[in-house]
């Protein structure tokens, strides 16, 4: 088996398969680190059932979602509190906006279509699929997963829109000693690339390193002998959003994908 990432050092920094990604990095060639950057997630129960009370009782006049996960956990938690059909109704009156393919298959699955989506996975592809729409002014309910959505929140604020957000998930912080351990690694280039599979992975790096006073020469070694990699175009875009550009990005959003799509960055570059 050809192995592209001999001699190299990979940081993997999500927790879920982190075994399997090790594995494919082995069978690569390459020394695998894991330094989960991310925590578990939780279901905020409470906050998620006044949410969809809200959504019933004052619909919106467009319905955003940005994960199929979220959607789901909405669709989950609206069938426990008796409210499905109801709130299915509406969303088929609603004009529904939705980012991600995975977002779209979700929706479609319930019988929904979105009328406005992104044509490459990231939110500024999402805020270029709403022009031609009058959303000045509009009621909107803004379904986000994890985290907030700082550039889609400001466009919609720019709008005036009245915005209500749900998020059905919130990611818990890493373990500091993690944090610094990775922190240590990529300043001084011991690791060769290493690999996101979340935004939050990295803002909770990005928090970390600037709370430490080594945000720049954080961004330094991002930006030069250390590769980066993200799992996809959602994730790609956190990263660009705190000015780093990742050098691999699959086209499949899949795991195994993105360490493929590392080797054969290794590869070409001899």
């Amino acid at each position: 088996m050809a192995q592209p990432m001999k001699g190299k050092v990979i940081a993997l920094t999500g927790p879920r398969k982190a075994t399997d990604m090790a594995k494919l990095v082995e069978n690569m060639g390459g020394t695998p680190l894991i330094r989960p950057a991310q925590g578990t997630v939780f279901l905020d129960d409470e906050a998620l059932r006044a949410s969809i009370t809200d959504w019933v009782e004052h619909p919106p006049d467009w319905s955003l979602f940005t994960t199929g996960i979220g959607f789901e956990a909405i669709m989950d938690m609206a069938e426990q509190m008796g409210v499905q059909e109801k709130l299915l109704q509406i969303l088929q009156t609603t004009r529904i906006a939705a980012r991600g393919y995975k977002t779209v298959n979700a929706l479609k699955k319930r019988g929904l279509k979105p009328l406005v989506r992104d044509d490459d996975g990231s939110t500024a592809g999402l805020i270029r699929a709403f022009e031609g729409y009058d959303i000045q002014g509009k009621r909107v309910t803004l379904q986000l997963h994890g985290e907030s959505a700082p550039q889609l929140v400001a466009w919609l604020q720019e709008k005036e829109t009245q915005t209500v957000q749900i998020l059905p998930y919130k990611h818990i912080p890493p373990e500091e000693e993690e944090l610094g351990l990775l922190l240590i690694e990529i300043i001084r280039h011991q690791v060769d690339a290493v690999a996101f599979t979340s935004a939050p992975q990295f803002r909770f790096l990005a928090e970390y390193a600037r709370r430490k006073e080594s945000w720049e020469p954080l961004a330094a070694a991002l930006c030069g002998p250390v590769i980066v990699c993200a799992v996809g175009k959602v994730t790609a875009q956190g990263l660009i959003e705190e000015g780093i550009e990742p050098q691999v990005v699959p086209e499949e959003e899949r795991m195994g994908s993105m360490l493929v799509a590392l080797g054969r960055y290794f590869a070409e570059r001899g």
